[in-house]
């Protein structure tokens, strides 16, 4: 399996957004400082994932999230998950 996911840090609520094929695996590595896109920015926290049965299907995904990002689309998927 693989996840197409949104992580929000803790410090300015900035959102992240990726695909991986182990979710906990990926969430340990944004919060240890190890992604150069996510180091320093505080702690993450998962808010958002989809699972897909094969890698390229999440990552389409993951291009269609990032795709949306600052746009009205994006807006909607987050306050999606605001509501929740």
């Amino acid at each position: 399996m693989y996840t197409t996911y949104i992580i929000q840090n803790n410090k300015d609520h900035h959102y992240y957004i990726g695909s991986t094929s182990d979710i906990n695996k990926r969430i340990e590595q944004h919060n240890s400082n190890s992604n150069r896109s996510t180091k320093g920015r505080g702690q993450w926290q998962l808010v958002y994932s989809e699972e897909f049965d094969n890698k390229k299907s999440a990552w389409l995904r993951e291009r269609q999230i990032k795709s949306y990002k600052g746009g009205n689309a994006f807006k909607r998927l987050v306050e999606k998950i605001d509501n929740i």
